[in-house]
C-alpha cells in the first residue's frame, strides 16, 4: 500500500493519489459548564510561571468519547511537559460544551475570564466554527485537534471557487479537513479496487458528513468509480436505516461508504446483518469508537476499514508509550482524537519555545508569535499522528502530514496492510 504526505494546498485542488487518514469530528454530549471553575484545571508539577492553556469539548453525554479523549490526552501531555521542568510550563482548564455552539462560546468566554492564553479546541465541528469566529476577533491562538470543517479555518473555496468564510488567520488544525478525508477515501478505494459498485449513506443534516460526502463524490466521479446508490438521513431519523440499506442492496452495492459517526454506523451494521446484506464497509475518522458502542455485536464490524491519523496497535515506541500511559491512567485504549490532542499540546510547546514566548505576554502577542512560527518554513512537528514524518502548516491553517489507515480485525483496530 502506498502512502503520501497530504499537502492540503495540493490535495484540495488536484487531489494527489494516496492514502490519507484524518481527523476530525463533532458529536453530541451533555452537561454544560457555567463557569471556569467547573472545568478541569491542572498545573501539575509546573515550576514557576505557566502558560494558561484552555480546552473545550463534549465530556458528557451519549458520545462524549471524543471530548473525553481530547481532555485526557491534553492532560497527559501537560503533565509530561510540566514534569520535565523546562522553560515551557502549562496550566490547563478544560470545559464541557455539550457539542452546542452557544454553550461552546460561553465556555470560551469563561476561559478568557480565567486568563486563557492559548486554546486547544474545540473538539467538535459546529462549536468550533462558532468559537473560531470569537478567537479570530480576539486574536487568540487556536489549534483544534479534531474539528475538520473548512469553515473552522475559513478561506477555503467551494466547488465553484467561491470563498464564503474568510480565512481566520489565528486558527489551525491538527486534523485533516473534510474535503481531504472524502477525496482520500475515494482515492484509496480506487487504488485498492475495493468495490465495483459503491453505495453511500450520509447525514445531510450534519456539515461534517455532508462535506466529506461532497468531496468523495467529486473525486469518485473523477476516478470513474461507480456509485450505484446515494441515500441520506438526518439526526432525527438516525434509528431506522432499512430504506437506505435496501436501496444499496437492490443496487448491487459491494462496498458502502459511511462518512458518518460510529453510533449510526453500529445501527447500520446491525440492521444490514438482519437483512442478510454483507458488503465491505468503509468509513472515515467518525467510525473510530465503533467497538465501544454498548450492546453492539462487534463481530459485525470485522473487516470494516477507515482512514485515520493514528492506530493504537502500531509498534513504534512513541505510540506504545502513549497507549500504555493512557491505559494506565484512564483504563481504556486511546483513539485518534486523543492522539491528535496530545500532538496539539506538544506542537504548541515546540512553537512557543522556538518563538521565545514567555507566560507574562499578552495572549494576542502570543498569538502573533505562534502564527508566525507555525507558518514558518523552518518549523515542523513529528508526533503520534504524523507516521514518523514531519508535519507542517501552511498559512491556510491546514496541516500537511503523513496519513495512516486501519481495519478492524479480531475486535481490534489494526494498521491497514499490516
Amino acid at each position: 500500500m502506498s502512502s503520501i504526505n497530504f499537502n492540503p494546498a495540493v490535495s484540495r485542488r488536484s487531489l494527489i493519489m494516496g492514502l490519507a487518514g484524518l481527523g476530525a469530528a463533532g458529536v453530541l454530549a451533555g452537561c454544560n459548564s457555567d463557569n471556569a471553575g467547573s472545568g478541569s484545571t491542572s498545573s501539575s508539577s509546573a515550576s514557576g510561571a505557566a502558560f494558561k492553556i484552555g480546552g473545550i469539548g463534549p465530556t458528557t453525554g451519549a458520545t462524549a468519547i471524543y471530548g473525553n479523549a481530547c481532555k485526557n490526552a491534553i492532560q497527559i501531555a501537560v503533565d509530561e511537559i510540566n514534569e520535565k521542568g523546562g522553560d515551557i510550563q502549562f496550566e490547563l482548564n478544560f470545559q464541557d460544551d455539550e457539542n452546542d455552539a452557544e454553550k461552546s462560546v460561553n465556555a470560551y468566554n469563561n476561559l478568557k475570564d480565567w486568563g486563557m492564553q492559548i486554546l486547544v479546541g474545540t473538539t467538535t465541528t459546529a462549536p468550533c466554527v462558532a468559537v473560531s469566529s470569537e478567537t479570530n476577533a480576539d486574536n487568540m491562538f487556536q489549534l483544534t485537534p479534531s474539528a475538520s470543517s473548512t469553515d473552522v479555518i475559513g478561506g477555503q473555496p467551494d466547488a465553484d471557487g467561491n470563498i464564503s468564510t474568510p480565512r481566520k488567520d489565528n486558527v489551525f488544525q491538527m486534523c485533516f479537513t473534510d474535503p481531504n478525508q472524502g477525496a482520500a477515501s475515494a482515492q484509496y478505494i480506487s487504488e485498492q479496487q475495493l468495490g465495483s459498485k459503491i453505495a453511500i449513506i450520509y447525514n445531510n443534516s450534519d456539515a461534517y458528513s455532508s462535506g466529506i460526502y461532497n468531496s468523495f463524490k467529486t473525486e469518485a466521479d473523477t476516478l470513474g468509480l461507480s456509485i450505484v446508490s446515494t441515500t441520506t438521513f438526518t439526526d432525527d431519523s438516525a434509528t431506522d436505516f432499512s430504506v437506505q440499506l435496501n436501496d444499496a442492496k437492490n443496487a448491487g452495492a459491494d462496498l458502502v461508504f459511511l462518512p458518518i459517526y460510529y453510533t449510526p454506523i453500529s445501527l447500520i451494521l446491525t440492521q444490514a446483518n438482519q437483512m442478510g446484506f454483507a458488503p465491505k464497509w468503509f468509513g472515515v475518522d467518525g467510525m473510530d469508537g465503533l467497538l465501544t458502542v454498548e450492546g453492539f455485536d462487534t463481530s459485525l464490524a470485522e473487516g470494516a476499514m477507515l482512514l485515520t491519523p493514528f492506530v493504537a496497535t502500531a509498534t513504534d515506541s512513541a505510540t506504545q508509550d502513549f497507549v500504555k500511559k493512557y491505559q494506565d491512567e484512564y483504563g481504556e485504549t486511546p483513539n485518534q482524537f486523543a492522539a491528535d490532542a496530545y500532538d496539539c499540546v506538544y506542537a504548541i510547546r515546540d512553537a512557543l519555545e522556538q518563538a521565545g514566548c514567555t507566560p507574562d505576554q499578552d495572549f494576542s502577542d502570543i498569538c502573533d508569535a505562534l502564527v508566525e512560527t507555525f507558518t514558518s518554513s523552518d518549523f515542523s512537528y513529528t508526533g503520534l499522528t504524523t507516521a514518523g514524518e514531519a508535519a507542517t502548516w501552511s498559512d491556510s491553517g491546514e496541516v500537511s502530514k503523513q496519513p495512516m489507515g486501519m481495519v478492524i480485525e479480531n475486535g481490534e483496530y489494526m494498521p491497514l496492510d499490516a
